[in-house]
């Protein structure tokens, strides 16, 4: 078994468009519509419970919520609220799964990836990372 980062991206648009306020490149989503996504991700994620994969899942807050922070010269904190508007994708949530196979989480991918979303929503790939559970070896 090994552990694996199953990620699926959006948008402030995505968000705003799930809220009732689309936009040429994110229509907006009818109460169905949502109805449809939220019981389809949920279906991924009873599967993979039942199946002892699931490790973790969530979906995060809109990116208007984002803040970042960095130090400056002296060490000391710089907060900023963000993504500004120049940021197109960001992490909408995620599911870490402890599976048998990376064919195995492809499987599981390609179902998230298959979640319906209104007719001329943006299409994101479902991302797949291995989680580093040795770390960096040196030689």
């Amino acid at each position: 078994m090994a552990k694996y980062l199953v990620m699926v991206r959006g948008s402030q648009a995505d968000y705003e468009a799930m809220a009732g306020r689309g936009s040429a490149g994110s229509p907006v989503w009818g109460k169905e519509q949502l109805a449809a996504m939220f019981a389809h991700m949920n279906a991924v994620t009873e599967d993979v419970s039942a199946r002892g994969e699931l490790v973790d899942a969530q979906g995060l807050a809109a990116p208007s919520t984002t803040r970042f922070v960095t130090v400056d010269g002296d060490g000391e904190p710089v907060v900023t609220d963000g993504p500004y508007a120049e940021t197109k994708e960001v992490l909408a949530g995620y599911w870490l799964l402890d599976c048998a196979s990376l064919d195995r989480v492809t499987e599981i991918a390609a179902q998230v990836a298959r979640c319906p979303v209104p007719a001329g929503s943006p299409e994101y790939p479902v991302v797949i990372r291995p989680v580093d559970e040795v770390g960096p070896t040196q030689d």
